[in-house]
C-alpha cells in the first residue's frame, strides 16, 4: 500500500464550484467510513495521467452500503436522489452532481466485495481514496458507446498504460456473456497500436477467435434480435419500436441524460 505522500493527485480541469463541491463530497463521504470506488475521469487521470475538463464524478458502491452513505449524507444536510433503483443514486448541489453506482446495467451485476480487492489508493483534493481497479474500470466502459459519448479510446488507453495490471481472465469472466464486445475492443487497441499487440495475451485472442469460429458454424436467433439498447437505448430505439427487432434486454433509462 502506498503512503499517503506517494498518492498520485491528478490535475483536472474543474471549474472552482465544481471544485469545492466535489473535494467536500469526497472528504464527507469518507468520514462515513462506508467504503467506496471513485471511477470515472479521475481514476483514468491516476491511471494514464491523461488530464481533461470534467463536470461529475463517479463512484462505484456496493447496493447495502449505496444505501447507508445516501441516509448518512442526508443526515449530514447533503441533497441526495435515487435516480434509478436498478443502479444510479445521486448526491447532488443545485445543478452539480456525483453519481453513485451500485449495479452494472448493462450486465446485470452488482458491485460486490470483490471490486475493492486489491484497488490502488489516490488523494484527490486532500482525500485518500480508493480507485476502481483498471480491469473492473474497463468492464464499466467498455459497453459506453453512445452517440453522445464512447468510451473506447479510454479502454484503449487503459490497456496502453495499465495492461500489467489487469486481470485478463477476470475480464473475460466479466464479460463471458457478452464476449463479442471484449473482442471489439481489443481488436481496436490492435487497430490503434499495431505495435503493442503483444500486451494483449495470446491465450485471450485465442479463446475469442475460436468462439467465434464456433459461432459461425451455429444457426442465428429464430427471432429478429437487437442487443444495441445495451449500448444505447436512445440510438436504437427505432430498431425495437419500428423495425420489428426484438429487445435482447428490458428498456433502461437513459444512462446519459444529465451529461
Amino acid at each position: 500500500m502506498a503512503e499517503a505522500d506517494d498518492l498520485h493527485s491528478p490535475e483536472l480541469r474543474v471549474a472552482p464550484e465544481r471544485e469545492d463541491f466535489y473535494a467536500e463530497s469526497l472528504k464527507l463521504l469518507a468520514a462515513s467510513g462506508y467504503p467506496f470506488l471513485l471511477s470515472g475521469t479521475y481514476a483514468l487521470s491516476c491511471y494514464t495521467g491523461i488530464n481533461r475538463p470534467t463536470k461529475d464524478v463517479d463512484l462505484f458502491a456496493k447496493p447495502s452500503d449505496a444505501l447507508k452513505i445516501l441516509a448518512f449524507l442526508r443526515e449530514h444536510g447533503r441533497p441526495v436522489e435515487m435516480v434509478d433503483e436498478r443502479w444510479l443514486a445521486r448526491i447532488t448541489r443545485g445543478e452539480l452532481f456525483i453519481d453513485l453506482i451500485f449495479n452494472m446495467p448493462t450486465s446485470g451485476s452488482t458491485v460486490g466485495d470483490d471490486w475493492f480487492q486489491g484497488a490502488p489508493q489516490a488523494r484527490i483534493y486532500d482525500t485518500v481514496v480508493q480507485l476502481v481497479p483498471p480491469t473492473e474500470l474497463i468492464w464499466s466502459k467498455i459497453f459506453v458507446q453512445d452517440r453522445y459519448r464512447y468510451d473506447g479510446a479510454d479502454v484503449a488507453h487503459l490497456i496502453l498504460r495499465k495492461h500489467a495490471e489487469i486481470d485478463w481472465r477476470r475480464l473475460l469472466d466479466h464479460l463471458e456473456l457478452h464476449w463479442e464486445v471484449l473482442l471489439i475492443a481489443l481488436l481496436n487497441f490492435r487497430f490503434v497500436y499495431p505495435s503493442e499487440r503483444d500486451l494483449i495475451p495470446q491465450w485471450l485472442m485465442d479463446e475469442l477467435l475460436e468462439r467465434l469460429a464456433a459461432q459461425r458454424a451455429m444457426p442465428g436467433p429464430g427471432v429478429k434480435v437487437c442487443r444495441g439498447r445495451i449500448f444505447s437505448p436512445r440510438d436504437y430505439e427505432i430498431d425495437v419500436t419500428e423495425w420489428g427487432f426484438s429487445e435482447a434486454f428490458g428498456n433502461l433509462e437513459e444512462r446519459y441524460e444529465h451529461h
